[in-house]
């Protein structure tokens, strides 16, 4: 097992900190940058007290592997650090497996969602509205339900961790509507491949987001993609109407703090050695499960 890295947050001192997020810390190379991934997680937009072992790891590596498989441009240079900066060099051995070397871009401040299944804040605003960010749905659709297509349901994009869902037209009237189609065009149909592959593997995939910058003016995609961090898998075997279905991926640890009745005003809980255990396990499995090794990773 690696050394577990979540208390404190990366201490590079001779580094030039870029951003620095509730999982992440960005460095800036002139017209790259480096990415390391902690082990922290969060939950309800609050960083947890708690560490997940090979956390890090498992989201850089999955990364890699869905980067070098979609056939999109991506930002995604190096997870080798012997490809770092020199500048790097001290810190090797906290940043190996951890870390991407990628290129700088001007971010599109828009997380781009699909939605192919009816969950999380999209169930809840169905059960209130009978509406998800905007898309109008039939009547009578239960918790997990496959969606007759899959919907784009954007959300700003703000580095307090506090993303709010908003509808396409806000989305154009932010950054103009060609860009929006483009975006909604790629988002999808990034989906919709890897959720066929997914499935063949017995995951769904029910919801996830993307992140996307400008190189060039040419759109590519960012930041981390299809993790368990940023995306919803559960089991096709296992998937039941109106119940929420078990997940490889942070729900566990959703479900663990609403089980606790915390307030959302103090500071979030603690998580058990039991749940970090489990959520480490799964992390391991989904990765295992479409990206391990006898996937070509």
């Amino acid at each position: 097992m690696t050394q577990t890295i979540a208390h404190t947050r990366f201490d590079f001192p001779s580094l030039s900190l870029y951003r620095r997020g509730k999982v992440r810390d960005v460095f800036d190379f002139g017209d790259n940058l480096l990415i390391v991934s902690s082990d922290r997680v969060s939950a309800f937009d609050e960083i947890i007290d708690s560490g997940i072992p090979n956390k890090g790891h498992l989201l850089t590596k999955m990364s890699a592997f869905w980067f070098g498989w979609l056939p999109y441009a991506h930002h995604l240079i190096s997870t080798d650090v012997a490809d770092f900066p020199k500048e790097t060099r001290p810190y090797h051995a906290i940043m190996a497996g951890r870390s991407m070397l990628v290129k700088k871009t001007k971010l599109i401040p828009i997380e781009c969602v699909v939605r192919g299944y009816l969950s999380g804040s999209g169930w809840q605003d169905y059960q209130r509205t009978g509406h998800v960010c905007g898309h109008t749905l039939p009547k009578g659709l239960s918790l997990a339900q496959q969606l007759e297509t899959p919907l784009f349901t954007p959300a700003s994009k703000s580095f307090d961790g506090h993303d709010e869902n908003i509808t396409i037209a806000n989305m154009a009237d932010r950054i103009g509507k060609e860009r929006t189609q483009q975006l909604e065009a790629i988002s999808l149909a990034i989906y919709n491949q890897a959720a066929a592959y997914a499935l063949d593997r017995g995951i769904i995939i029910a919801d996830t987001k993307f992140e996307f910058g400008l190189l060039d003016d040419a759109i590519i995609v960012i930041d981390e993609v299809l993790t368990p961090d940023s995306s919803r898998f559960w089991p096709k075997d296992q998937v039941q109407l109106g119940q929420s279905p078990p997940s490889f991926d942070k729900q566990i640890i959703r479900d663990y703090i609403s089980s606790t009745h915390w307030d959302h005003q103090s500071p979030i809980p603690s998580l058990p050695d039991s749940i970090i255990a489990k959520t480490a396990a799964q992390y391991e499995a989904i990765y295992q499960r479409l990206a391990g090794p006898s996937h070509g990773a």
